[in-house]
């Protein structure tokens, strides 16, 4: 796992949480827009990490 695909995840797991705990706190169902930006980036840093060539390792 990459750098960018590290930073991606963090920022999905942040993005989430701050949502969550948002939603909850205020009680406005607008936050879920964060959950679901959140997912979506999630989606996106997993289906780019998947398209990554492996690594030869062969010398």
């Amino acid at each position: 796992m990459n750098g960018p695909l590290k930073a991606a995840w963090v920022l999905t797991a942040f993005v989430v949480v701050v949502g969550a705990v948002l939603w909850i706190v205020s009680g406005k169902a607008v936050f879920a827009v964060f959950i679901v930006l959140g997912l979506l980036t999630g989606a996106g840093a997993w289906i780019t990490g998947r398209s990554l060539p492996k690594e030869d390792t062969t010398p």
